[in-house]
């Protein structure tokens, strides 16, 4: 490792534990550098801003699950067991580290804010075991022939999306929040069974500019213009 790879691990060690002890939007730059006993400017050669330190403390985060999904698609199991394993594992990784340090959830917030494309890189890499699996699944009669494992992926991670940081769609105990995914995670698996049927295509939303309300006759339009000026 290099001296500025040992330089910005410290950096980012102190501001873990400055971020997790005051929050993400009460912490300065300054405060990291004194923290790590280097002026305010020199931090700057290491991470250009805060959110650039956020992001580094949520690739590592993430770094330690890969790990994890490696070994679960490396199992000798079935592919569903292998696809619940994974995201259980996930579920309850993330939940309790939340519980634990609430100020996580400011830092993914921010994340999703201010590095949207954060969120895609993560679930582009997410989707490379989960489409090792679909295959795996496939390949032993699992699961029905699938056109493109890794667009399946993708519908799979949208359907599942309120699992990944679970604080922030719901107020749900751990318990609760695994009973849904459990559930959910049984309906997704039945739609790729080898005796389920790929839809017929949908032509697409149908637009409500024209429609008319079935209770008071109006336009769509004409209500949700008058919802507005009502909560004005």
């Amino acid at each position: 490792m290099s001296q500025t790879d040992d330089t910005r691990t410290m950096i980012l060690h102190a501001a873990v534990e400055r971020i997790l002890h005051y929050g993400y939007s009460k912490t300065t730059m300054a405060e990291i550098a004194k923290d790590c006993n280097m002026s305010a400017g020199n931090i700057y050669r290491f991470f250009a801003s805060k959110i650039d330190i956020a992001e580094a403390m949520a690739h590592k985060f993430n770094e330690e699950a890969y790990l994890t999904f490696e070994k679960i698609v490396a199992r000798k199991e079935t592919a569903s067991n292998r696809l619940r394993e994974l995201f259980h594992y996930d579920l309850a990784r993330t939940y309790s580290a939340i519980e634990e340090e609430a100020k996580i959830l400011e830092v993914a917030e921010v994340l999703a804010k201010e590095r949207p494309l954060y969120m895609n890189e993560k679930l582009a890499k997410e989707r490379v075991y989960l489409s090792a699996i679909f295959e795996d699944g496939v390949r032993a009669g699992e699961y029905r022939p699938l056109a493109n494992p890794n667009e399946t992926a993708e519908m799979w991670q949208s359907a599942l999306m309120k699992f990944r940081f679970p604080q922030l769609f719901s107020k749900l105990t751990l318990p609760k929040l695994q009973r849904e995914l459990d559930g959910v995670m049984d309906l997704l698996l039945a739609g790729i069974s080898p005796q389920s049927a790929v839809p017929a295509p949908w032509d697409g939303v149908t637009p409500a500019t024209d429609e008319v309300c079935p209770v008071t006759g109006k336009p769509i339009d004409s209500l949700a213009t008058t919802a507005l000026s009502d909560n004005r």
